[in-house]
């Protein structure tokens, strides 16, 4: 038979469905089989009518990485701490890009570039009003930067120009923390696609200041890490990311925080009584959304963080463009105890990798 005659299974056939069938064949990656196909048991630490059937065979070497998917959920960067003389708080961080090899999925290895050997880099976290410096470093092979989306002056954007640093060179960026929200920062040379994908970027929180907002001081005091009302809550940060494995700008991984089904295989456990507050982040490249769908339950979310009350009430999916981030809450207080599905609400995505369960108790 002729390849031309292959030509309409080829157009059936998608792209990622080659992938997989190349990997399976030389014995490496391999889909869970779906329910149709089988009527064994599934892939996973929990079987049973609650666990995906899409997934991987296999298991990521964290300690290879240098990261932990599950770590990084409550990883807070708070910088090192300090006073000026008229009592305002000093945040100082040293973050270091860095050319490393990931491990995004069991026995697929991702040529990155990092901050601080981390993908996505540390989730640094201040207050509202703090001076925020940035010791930036760059040991890597390319040019890079440190861009935050906030409020700073232009010799501190982190573009070409103000802030980018060759490979070798140091540069510290300084300003005020504000405004309050969830936030992110990420590399600004060119080409910005390539850059963004191959993994600089990272979740910048701002926790808003209860001084400042009187009206809604406990809803901010509840934000303020540190603090007794904020105790209460699970707090999670989120980086919806993919991967581009073959450099054809499509993504053949999807995931939060990097490890394909790494909330599938193990899922993140909340304690029911406990309020959830989840800070989501959409850095992906190549695609121009991504979701967030929570299964039995909804919440309210907080478009970039940046108020004290919801911008959607009562929902249970969100949809976020890249670089659009915000804040989700929500409780299983009312909930029997068991899995709980949450994936992005595009089937491929899913599929491929973004994929997860909280497990409450």
């Amino acid at each position: 038979m002729r390849l031309s005659e292959f030509a309409p299974l080829r157009q059936f056939l998608s792209r990622r469905r080659f992938l997989f069938t190349g990997l399976a064949a030389g014995g490496g990656l391999l889909p869970a089989a779906s329910a149709a196909e089988t009527t064994g048991p599934m892939h996973g630490a929990h079987g049973g009518a609650h666990e995906g059937r899409n997934s991987v065979v296999g298991s990521v070497d964290h300690d290879r990485n240098g990261f932990d998917p599950h770590e990084m959920l409550t990883d807070w960067e708070v910088g090192t701490v300090s006073q000026t003389d008229d009592g305002r708080t000093v945040r100082e961080y040293n973050i270091t890009a860095v050319d490393r090899e990931i491990e995004i999925a069991p026995g697929v290895f991702f040529p990155a570039w990092t901050y601080n050997g981390r993908v996505p880099g540390p989730s640094l976290r201040a207050s509202e009003g703090d001076l925020i410096r940035i010791k930036f470093a760059n040991a890597g092979t390319h040019t890079h930067t440190m861009h935050f989306h906030g409020i700073h002056s232009a010799r501190m954007d982190g573009v070409p120009g103000a802030g980018e640093v060759a490979p070798g060179d140091s540069f510290t960026y300084e300003f005020e923390a504000a405004p309050f929200g969830c936030h992110l920062y990420h590399c600004h040379s060119f080409p910005l696609k390539r850059h963004l994908h191959k993994g600089l970027y990272g979740a910048f929180i701002v926790d808003p200041d209860p001084a400042r907002h009187l009206e809604y001081a406990d809803v901010a005091q509840s934000r303020l890490l540190g603090s007794p009302d904020n105790a209460r809550w699970q707090e999670f940060v989120m980086v919806m990311n993919g991967f581009d494995t073959n450099f054809d700008e499509e993504n053949e991984f999807y995931a939060v925080n990097s490890i394909a089904f790494a909330y599938q295989d193990k899922p993140v456990r909340i304690e029911k009584e406990r309020p959830v507050r989840i800070y989501l982040v959409n850095i992906t490249e190549f695609d121009p959304i991504n979701s967030f769908h929570l299964h039995a339950n909804f919440f309210d979310y907080y478009d970039h963080g940046t108020t004290l009350t919801p911008t959607l009430k009562t929902v249970d999916t969100v949809m976020q463009c890249q670089a659009q981030r915000g804040i989700i809450e929500f409780s299983f207080a009312d909930h029997e105890p068991g899995l709980y599905m949450f994936h992005a609400h595009q089937a491929e995505f899913a599929e491929l990798g973004w994929m997860a369960h909280f497990e409450v108790v």
